[in-house]
């Protein structure tokens, strides 16, 4: 259902006496919303031993323990018998035999292979906001909002999770309330690469070089992972002699194209029941902080791009989403030598012919970045340091750049004191983004005695936020544990502004 959501009286933040009205919307992190995940033992004698064991049971044995099954979790998740199958052929190449054996065999053959992940038990945070690209069916003056959220579960592992509501003309938020179902997509099968675009990446990894051309060679201009697959095992073949120089580079290409890949979603599926898990091995410990922002193309078309950071345990690394409809995702790394460190944002549209983008290589301060293409960032210049007591630790961006009659408007966020995080803001000029031309003294927001206790205290942090008729919609996380929003006349920030 749909809940109409009141705003709470306004705090006064600052000097200026900003008035930043907090909506009293929690989104809070829900561990009953499941996704079913494959399990998988890492030795696969293990992997037989279980096959083994399910194919002793006798046919009703087997009947009676998959109806047990079925009882249990079918009404948890959807198409899960297919999930199960897919499971099954996942390891079918473990069984002793290729005798056939019965659906139900296989289903419960997949059923052992197969878990439960509360996806959001630790944390819902890290909110961002962009309008919908659907806008029809609504009254006048209204806009549907789609954000994204990074959901944290078991493991700390996290993912990116959405919700949907909409700004009606008075300006009241209303969240539309998730289903009970979560559902991760389907990898979108013979997925075409770039030959040149995929080499020019080779390159900047530095594994190019002799066996890379022997790979590429025999593919065409375009090519799929199965192709690239066996043009590889011929170039193993062929440098057997060298295995030991050439096996790493054969799996950085490997690495490399699994990086860069496709997933989609069932049109059917609810906004809330979308959930992008990490899948590919840049990504095995976490997908974190998506920052989405409607992209203006040169033709006047619409994309959502989203930077996020790619976490494996070890190595950070800035990734990019790609959508025109939240139905269908196209994920690819970020290149060149200034795609370092968390925190990129891109604006909005091209600037002076060039896309634009916010970073933050030194963990301090922010600066612009420039490129003619999407993927490749080789130069940056600093825009914005530390400055005031609330910022002194370290300064980053609260999302992409909104455009304003005024200039580009940033939400930043700085940290000061017991590291506490606060919520600031500054402006810079339109034409020329490098000059920074206002900027608040005193935050914009900070937490409350309500928001300050969670899993990281003492935090408001927000990866985008929105403008509804004049009015800034500010997503934001509570001590990266749980969301809301907060509310502000654009108007109000700009006057306040040194």
């Amino acid at each position: 259902m749909d809940v109409a959501m009141t705003t709470a009286s306004p705090d006064a933040v600052g000097r200026h006496q900003l008035r930043v009205e907090r909506t009293g919307i929690v989104l809070r992190p829900n561990n009953s919303r499941v996704v079913i995940r494959p399990f998988q033992p890492a030795d696969d004698r293990r992997v037989e031993r279980i096959i083994g064991r399910v194919c002793a049971l006798s046919e009703p044995q087997v009947e009676a323990q998959l109806d047990d099954v079925m009882q249990e979790f079918h009404d948890r998740h959807q198409k899960i018998r297919r999930f199960f199958l897919e499971r099954f052929n996942d390891v079918r190449r473990l069984m002793l035999t290729d005798q056939p054996i019965s659906e139900a065999r296989r289903l419960l053959i997949g059923a052992y292979f197969t878990q439960e992940y509360a996806l959001e038990s630790a944390a819902l945070f890290n909110p961002s906001m962009v309008w919908a690209p659907d806008q029809s069916g609504l009254p006048d003056g209204a806009r549907r909002f789609i954000i994204s959220l990074r959901a944290t579960g078991e493991g700390h592992i996290s993912s990116i999770t959405f919700r949907s509501g909409t700004v009606d003309a008075d300006r009241k938020i209303r969240l539309d309330e998730p289903t009970r179902f979560v559902t991760a997509p389907d990898q979108v099968p013979n997925t075409m690469y770039d030959k040149v675009l995929f080499l020019r990446k080779l390159i900047e990894l530095r594994i190019d070089g002799a066996f890379a051309e022997q790979v590429l060679d025999t593919l065409g201009d375009r090519f799929t992972y199965q192709q690239l697959e066996a043009a590889i095992a011929r170039a193993l073949h062929q440098s057997r002699p060298r295995h030991h120089e050439v096996e790493p580079l054969a799996q950085g290409m490997r690495t490399l194209v699994r990086a860069n890949y496709e997933v989609a979603f069932e049109p059917d599926l609810n906004v809330s029941e979308r959930i992008i898990f990490p899948s590919s091995p840049t990504e095995t410990n976490g997908i974190e902080d998506a920052r989405f922002v409607e992209f203006r193309e040169d033709d006047g078309s619409t994309s959502y791009y989203a930077t996020y950071t790619a976490y494996d345990g070890k190595v950070v690394l800035p990734q990019l989403l790609e959508t025109q409809d939240f139905l269908h995702f196209k994920a690819s790394t970020l290149n060149g030598p200034e795609v370092r460190n968390k925190g990129l944002a891109l604006f909005p549209r091209k600037v002076n012919g060039l896309y634009a983008m916010l970073s933050r290589q030194d963990n301090e301060n922010i600066f612009l970045m420039y490129s003619d293409m999407l993927h490749f960032w080789y130069t940056k210049v600093p825009i914005a340091k530390p400055t005031y007591a609330w910022e002194f630790v370290q300064l980053g961006n609260c999302g992409s750049p909104i455009e304003t009659d005024a200039g580009w408007l940033v939400l930043t966020h700085g940290v000061g004191a017991m590291r506490k995080y606060a919520m600031g803001a500054f402006l810079l000029d339109k034409d020329d983004p490098s000059r920074l031309i206002g900027r608040l003294e005193e935050p914009l927001l900070e937490p409350n005695a309500n928001e300050r206790e969670g899993y990281v205290p003492n935090v408001v942090y927000s990866c985008g936020a929105a403008v509804h008729d004049g009015v800034l919609i500010i997503p934001y996380a509570m001590s990266d544990y749980a969301s809301t929003f907060a509310t502000i006349p654009v108007d109000d920030v700009l006057k306040a502004m040194v």
